[in-house]
């Protein structure tokens, strides 16, 4: 990973802020973005995207740390830093990149970033490579997936989830939006606003549904023509 990493400070400690700041400073692979005192200074920024790691205090006034990681992008990692250990299940809970406690250790937070970096190197989080098949991010792998394989494709909240022919669901984090730019049109179609399937695996429609085994995906009304012609064609 060539760029820098884009950071933000939250925190209402004037010492623990400051810390966290000559460390960001000190470390090549980090930009400092802004240093706040509370989150409602910072989420301007970081709703915006505008910050890649938000190194966050749990327990603020009006707006804490868990309740303010749920408001911002999920593309932004979180950091959290805090004194009390009670925290680290919760932090965890939403999908926090490290937990470190207070005070904190340069070589610590060394070691948080370490794992930004590694995050941030293999995001993108999808990649064709060729027709035949593609790479997924998964948790901090890299996954390749046999695009023939592929019988649908779900989106739930924030993540996808290839479900194969040949092997255990992938799941990914990515938009629904993104995945289709990368999947072959001739091959895959949205036919519902959280499915994609592969054209070439479907075999029954019954009722307005796809089925696959004991599984009915719903085609939606304006794109059932639509689903019904290519289908014809394949």
């Amino acid at each position: 990973m060539n760029r820098k990493l884009r950071c933000v400070i939250v925190d209402d400690e004037p010492l623990a802020r400051e810390l966290v700041k000559s460390y960001v400073e000190r470390t090549p692979s980090l930009t400092l973005v802004g240093s706040y005192e509370s989150s409602a200074d910072a989420f301007p920024v970081v709703s915006a995207g505008e910050a890649d790691i938000v190194f966050l205090d749990i327990n603020m006034p009006m707006l804490d740390g868990i309740e303010f990681a749920g408001l911002i992008p999920k593309s932004t990692r979180i950091v959290y830093i805090t004194a009390y250990d009670r925290y680290a299940v919760d932090g965890f809970r939403v999908n926090a990149l490290d937990y470190l406690m207070k005070p904190v250790s340069y070589s610590e937070f060394m070691r948080a970033v370490g794992k930004a970096v590694e995050w941030f190197s293999i995001s993108g989080s999808c990649q064709p490579t060729d027709r035949s098949g593609l790479t997924v991010k998964a948790d901090y792998r890299l996954v390749r997936i046999r695009l023939d394989s592929v019988v649908y494709i779900e989106v739930r909240k924030d993540h996808v989830i290839f479900f194969r022919s040949d092997s255990e669901p992938v799941k990914s984090g990515m938009s629904m939006r993104e995945l289709e730019e990368m999947l072959p049109a001739d091959m895959f179609m949205r036919v519902h606003r959280s499915f994609i399937v592969n054209l070439r695996r479907v075999e029954i429609v019954e009722r307005g549904r796809i089925v696959f085994g004991k599984t009915y995906i719903p085609v939606s009304d304006t794109r059932r023509d639509e689903f019904l012609d290519r289908l014809a064609k394949i």
